[in-house]
């Protein structure tokens, strides 16, 4: 019997898969795909875990964001207040000041007036008191009782 090349080839396949199968190279192949597929659910894992806190972080900071913003709004509102105070406040000290200077100014005047008519008084008394003397003394001497007593009754009725 005559060997072909058919015959050596089969020969060969078939040692080539008896080899294969001796070595376990099936049980490695599967093996190994288990084992990439295994390291691929756990990344997934990893990953879903990832995303998971990702977004627990995320919702985290939106939440303490928005109780900044709150605090913000809060702080900006108590500083609003008390600017609207210190206005009130400053405008109430003003009010009070101009209302002290105008009754100062008016106290001033007041008085003034006073030592006014005080001064008038005193140049009508002197006035008076010469012009009676005047008279007196072209009436002569002879009432110098007169003129003393017209001095006191004209001092008495202007003071």
């Amino acid at each position: 019997m005559a060997f072909d090349a058919t015959f050596w080839a089969t020969v060969a396949l078939v040692l080539f898969l008896a080899l294969i199968a001796y070595l376990k190279v099936p049980g490695m192949v599967t093996k190994s795909l288990d084992d990439r597929a295994d390291r691929i659910r756990g990344e997934l894992d990893e990953a879903r875990r990832l995303r998971e806190e990702a977004q627990q972080l995320l919702a985290e900071y939106q939440r303490k964001r928005a109780e900044a913003e709150k605090e913000a709004g809060d702080i900006l509102a108590a500083a609003e207040r008390e600017a609207t105070m210190l206005r009130q406040d400053a405008k109430t000290k003003a009010d009070e000041y101009v209302a002290r200077r105008t009754t100062m100014a008016e106290q001033k005047i007041a008085q003034a007036e006073r030592e006014a008519v005080n001064a008038v008084r005193s140049s009508a008394v002197d006035i008076a008191v010469e012009a009676a003397r005047r008279v007196l003394a072209e009436q002569g001497a002879t009432a110098p009782n007169a003129f003393q007593s017209s001095l006191a009754e004209v001092r008495t009725k202007l003071n």
